[in-house]
């Protein structure tokens, strides 16, 4: 894998030939491996050199993974030593008492090398992966003017070192993501739907995971008047509206309602914010550790001096995505454009570019463009933006996303 920094890695596991195997494929990478057939070994070893990342088999003779894992967990100067627990054993209940105990990961057997290879940078990164799988707004717009940046709606995903997918929004582009994780054993994802509209929601039924027995996926999401996330997804599928019911989903799927607040998801904080938009909309903030992702959809920035302005909402908002390494946000109209369109609850390129700047973000990623958008006018949009940006003397990076582009945080 390339620009890969090197990392000193411990590997402990009683199988010589999978050790022997997986130690060439990470020398091969540039990186320093000692291998270890037990774990009393390797405790031995940390105390003289500590490495950056260790890679334990949970089941072995002697002290096993897990009892490795309580010793390494035990002694704050290994704080910072990253690890991994690889298993047979495809359990959900396996895998949460491993992350629990400490691991930053946890490797199904059997794995290919780039799936072991994409965790150990992720996880000495303590990043994640960001793919975008539809970035057009309100509805879909297939044909040969959007080859380039696709034709669905709004979705991405941020998928985690330990392999759990951290999903924004079900608009069409979930289909595709969806039928890209059915390989997955036991698949733990969660669905952050930034509001109900339809190009947000309404693809829930063709996410294929959901039907999979013993996948696990949280759906999140804000209630919008009396009803909870819950009876909005049940209400688009009773049967009237989408012939499948969510009777007959095969995984376990469980609804949170959630507002303007902060919780703990997968072993990372996310951050919610009310968006200008109609309706309860909220926006999310994903901290890796000292780095962050925004995902700001839909949104509405008003232009200078109109009196329809919250006085303090570009302040809050700017504060809210401070620093981000990516912030995916509503760029849905040109300048020229907005005036027909205020109060729609949507953003031109000028408003999307001081928000950017403002907030030192490192890049602005621009999304849920107008479906009368194809890719020339995307790329001129881009144009606009990086102008824009140069204008204000602006460090931050614009991009112009598109389906199947894939990013590091």
């Amino acid at each position: 894998m390339a620009d890969v920094e090197s990392r000193l890695i411990y590997l402990v596991d009683d199988d010589q030939d999978l050790r022997n195997l997986l130690g060439r494929v990470l020398r091969k990478d540039g990186h320093e491996v000692e291998l270890f057939s037990h774990a009393e070994a390797l405790v031995d070893a940390v105390r003289i050199r500590k490495p950056d990342l260790i890679i334990t088999d949970l089941m072995m003779p002697g002290i096993d993974g897990m009892g490795l894992l309580q010793q390494i967990r035990d002694v704050r100067a290994y704080d910072d030593v990253r690890v991994i627990v690889v298993s047979a054993k495809s359990w959900e209940s396996d895998r949460e008492a491993a992350l629990q105990a400490g691991a930053d990961a946890y490797l199904i057997k059997p794995f290919d090398h780039a799936t072991l290879r994409k965790m150990v940078d992720t996880i000495v990164r303590n990043g994640a992966t960001l793919t975008y799988w539809g970035v057009h707004g309100t509805l879909p717009v297939p044909g040969p003017r959007t080859t380039r940046y696709g034709g669905n709606t709004s979705c991405a995903s941020l998928e985690l070192a330990d392999g759990r997918i951290i999903v924004f929004d079900a608009g069409s582009g979930i289909r595709n993501l969806g039928n890209s994780l059915m390989g997955r054993q036991s698949l733990v994802a969660a669905l952050l739907i930034s509001h109900p509209h339809w190009d947000h929601l309404n693809s829930v039924p063709f996410f294929a995971p959901l039907y999979v027995p013993g996948n696990q996926i949280s759906i999140y999401g804000a209630p919008q008047r009396d009803q909870t996330l819950r009876q909005l997804i049940e209400a688009q599928m009773d049967g009237v509206f989408f012939p499948i019911t969510p009777g007959r989903f095969g995984s376990s799927v469980h609804y949170v309602d959630i507002r303007e607040e902060s919780f703990e998801l997968f072993g990372v904080q996310v951050h919610t914010m009310h968006l200008s938009h109609p309706g309860a909309c909220l926006g999310f903030k994903v901290v890796l550790g000292d780095k962050s992702y925004c995902y700001i959809t839909d949104n509405e920035l008003f232009l200078p001096g109109d009196t329809r302005a919250d006085p303090h909402y570009m302040d809050q908002l700017t504060d809210f995505v401070r620093g981000a390494e990516i912030l995916t946000t509503d760029t849905t109209y040109f300048d020229e454009e907005y005036p027909k369109f205020v109060t729609w609850g949507h953003s031109c390129v000028s408003e999307v570019a001081k928000l950017a700047h403002h907030a030192g973000v490192k890049q602005v990623h621009l999304f849920h463009h107008d479906p009368s958008h194809d890719d020339e006018k995307v790329d001129l949009k881009l144009e606009a933006m990086k102008a824009a940006l140069e204008t204000l003397g602006s460090s931050t990076v614009a991009v112009a996303p598109g389906e199947g582009d894939v990013f590091e945080i």
